[in-house]
């Protein structure tokens, strides 16, 4: 799946899919709520992610599809080329960070090692990724569930309307928060959402 909200965009990607992985079949979502739908669907082989969507702010959109589909790559496909965006993916678990300037054949090659089982970032990424801050290293030992309940925190919903979105009860919720604030080294909601504010607050350029 490509989840992009530009169509040529889309096209370039699915040019690059092809040539990758011969017959494979391509869909294509326009927004997180678009691509969390096609997850739910059918099992994804790959996912190819805009870091910029309009409805996700920095990596709430690869943490969402990240609990919809827990065992598919997800690739964060992006024009924005900072390394400490390259570093954030790393510690958050996606599969690769590709920038769109590359070549078609290079986009090419690194998807089809994604598709082999290995992560793909860009050259130079590497020593810097062995050097996260704590921050990075905190939010990256959060369960699919507590980034779960750390999203909807993001959105300003109470605990009775995240259990009943997530399907637990409102105990639960503040037994996931207790572990959030614990792993996060805070102490209430608004010093957790400060603390993650470069992963799930940063706004698009």
């Amino acid at each position: 799946m490509i989840a992009d909200d530009h169509p040529l965009t889309r096209e370039g990607l699915a040019m690059a899919v092809r040539a990758a992985l011969p017959g494979v079949s391509v869909v294509a979502s326009g927004s997180i709520r678009e691509a969390r739908a096609l997850a739910r669907r059918a099992p994804l082989r790959m996912i190819l992610l805009d870091f910029h969507l309009p409805d996700a702010r920095g990596f709430s959109g690869l943490m969402t599809l990240q609990m919809e589909a827990p065992t598919t790559p997800i690739v964060v496909v992006t024009a924005s080329e900072e390394p400490r965006l390259v570093e954030a993916a790393r510690a958050v678990g996606a599969a690769g960070y590709l920038f769109k300037s590359l070549p078609l054949d290079a986009l090419a090659d690194d998807l089809r090692r994604v598709d082999g089982g290995q992560r793909v970032f860009p050259a130079g990424a590497a020593a810097g990724a062995t050097e996260l801050d704590d921050l990075l290293t905190r939010l990256a030992s959060l369960s699919n569930a507590q980034r779960a309940v750390m999203l909807a925190l993001a959105d300003g919903r109470a605990n009775k309307h995240i259990a009943r979105e997530l399907g637990v009860t409102e105990a639960t919720i503040k037994a996931h928060l207790t572990v959030i604030f614990r792993k996060l080294g805070v102490s209430n909601r608004a010093q957790a959402l400060l603390a993650a504010r470069s992963l799930i607050g940063r706004a698009a350029p």
